[in-house]
């Protein structure tokens, strides 16, 4: 599994996280399993690959990441995405917004163009150009308002 495969995980699992009310630590236990990676592997082929503990490693800082800053990972998708209330972005692009804020915030072995290029690359999986565009507007724009490097 690469690192790529492991952020898009990630980014499901994120995007899951708006349906379930289980802890967190209860919620990637159940799904990092081995058991849902076999049952998740016939329709999805993200999950042929179980992770190793370093990319497991990775995917629950992310989610649980996402999990803990949700509140402010998502004030700063309203604040960006100009002329849009945050209930009408798709749970899928939030997630995916989520995702790469969370990294470009608290990840600093992370590169913030790796993970805004990964997000634009994980959107197109799952949204219509237009969206693709909105996403890495709002994630550009953060990034040059938020970050000082």
């Amino acid at each position: 599994m690469t690192r790529n495969t492991a952020r898009e995980i990630a980014t499901h699992l994120a995007y899951e996280l708006s349906f379930t009310d289980l802890p967190i630590q209860e919620f990637l236990d159940q799904q990092l399993s081995r058991e849902n990676f076999a049952a998740r592997a016939e329709e999805c082929g993200l999950y042929a690959d179980t992770p190793n503990d370093k990319q497991e490693k990775y995917i629950r800082r992310l989610v649980s990441g996402v999990a803990e800053h949700a509140a402010e990972l998502d004030a700063y998708i309203e604040q960006y995405a100009k002329g849009w209330r945050f209930e009408r972005i798709s749970l899928v692009a939030s997630a995916i917004m989520r995702v790469a804020m969370f990294e470009i915030l608290y990840m600093p072995d992370i590169p913030h163009g790796v993970a805004i290029s990964e997000a634009v690359n994980i959107a197109k999986g799952y949204e219509s150009p237009e969206v693709v565009k909105f996403i890495n507007g709002i994630l550009g724009s953060f990034l040059r308002a938020e970050v000082k490097e």
